[in-house]
C-alpha cells in the first residue's frame, strides 16, 4: 500500500508550519512540489524553502512536477474547472506510479489549508477513482488566508454571535449585505467589492498574506475601495500574480 499526505502549510510565511505538518514532512519519502511557471516561481521558493528549514531527514526525495493550467476558452466555469482537475488527476497519477514505490509515504505541499478553496482532496479521490494505483492518504490542516487576513488586521472574524459567510466574487452580490453581515470573499478576479453601494460597509482587504509583500488595506469601503484597486493592479503588474482576499462587514457587536 503506498500512502499520500496532503500537507496544510499556511500562506507563505514559513513558520505558519506547524508541529504536526513538520513531523508529517519528515515521515514521507517523498516531497512533491508543483511549479506553475515562471510568472508564479515564488510559490515553490516558498515550498523549497520550508523543506530546507523543516526537513530532517537526508534520504528524503525532492520531486517537482509541472501543474496544468486551466483552459477557459469557449468552457462553462464548472466545466473548466472540471477539465483542469482531470488534467491535474493525472498528472498526480504519474507521480504516484512512476516515482512513488509500494509501502513508501508521498507527501504534497498545499497552500494554505487542504479543505478551504484547494481542489488537492478532490483530485487525489478522482486518481482513487481510476483504480490504477492503490493508496490511502491523510490530511493535515495548516492555517488558512482568512485565519492570515484577520490576524494582519487585528480583527475577530465574526461579529459577536453572527454568522460568517465564506464566499467568493461571483457570488458576494447574492448574500452581502442583506443575507449575512460578515463576508469573506475569496476567488475574486472582477473585485466585485466596487459593485457594493453600502455607505456602512467595512472592508479588511490583503494580498500576498503571510510573504515579505504582504499588503493589507482596511476602511469604509466607499473610501478604500479605489485605493484596493489601484494596488492591486499595481501589485499583479510588479510581481506577475496575486493572491487576495478580504472581508466586508455591515454591523456591530451586540446590535439587534
Amino acid at each position: 500500500m503506498k500512502n499520500v499526505l496532503i500537507v496544510g502549510i499556511g500562506t507563505g510565511n514559513p513558520e505558519h508550519m506547524t508541529i504536526q505538518a513538520i513531523n508529517a514532512l519528515n515521515s514521507a519519502d517523498i516531497l512533491f512540489i508543483p511549479t506553475k511557471g515562471e510568472a508564479k516561481a515564488q510559490l515553490a521558493d516558498i515550498r523549497r524553502d520550508i523543506v530546507s528549514r523543516y526537513v530532517t531527514r537526508p534520504q528524503i526525495r525532492v520531486v517537482e512536477f509541472a501543474v496544468p493550467v486551466r483552459q477557459t476558452a469557449e468552457r462553462s466555469y464548472h466545466q473548466s474547472v472540471d477539465q483542469w482537475h482531470a488534467a491535474i488527476a493525472t498528472a498526480y497519477e504519474r507521480l504516484l506510479l512512476d516515482e512513488l514505490k509500494d509501502g513508501e509515504t508521498g507527501a504534497f505541499l498545499v497552500w494554505g489549508d487542504p479543505m478551504l478553496y484547494d481542489s488537492t482532496i478532490r483530485v487525489i479521490e478522482r486518481v482513487r477513482a481510476l483504480e490504477t494505483v492503490t493508496f490511502d492518504y491523510s490530511v493535515i490542516p495548516g492555517i488558512t488566508s482568512i485565519q492570515a487576513l484577520a490576524a494582519s488586521h487585528r480583527i475577530p472574524l465574526n461579529l459577536v454571535g453572527k454568522p460568517v459567510e465564506i464566499t467568493t466574487g461571483r457570488r458576494l452580490a447574492e448574500s452581502f449585505p442583506d443575507k449575512t453581515g460578515t463576508a469573506v470573499v475569496m476567488l475574486d478576479g472582477e473585485q466585485a467589492f466596487m459593485k457594493i453601494e453600502d455607505p456602512d460597509a467595512q472592508i479588511y482587504w490583503g494580498a500576498y498574506l503571510g510573504t515579505a509583500q504582504e499588503i493589507v488595506i482596511s476602511g469604509r469601503l466607499d473610501e478604500v475601495r479605489d485605493d484596493i484597486l489601484r494596488t492591486r493592479a499595481e501589485a499583479r503588474a510588479h510581481n506577475g500574480w496575486i493572491m487576495d482576499i478580504y472581508l466586508l462587514q455591515k454591523g456591530k457587536d451586540f446590535e439587534e
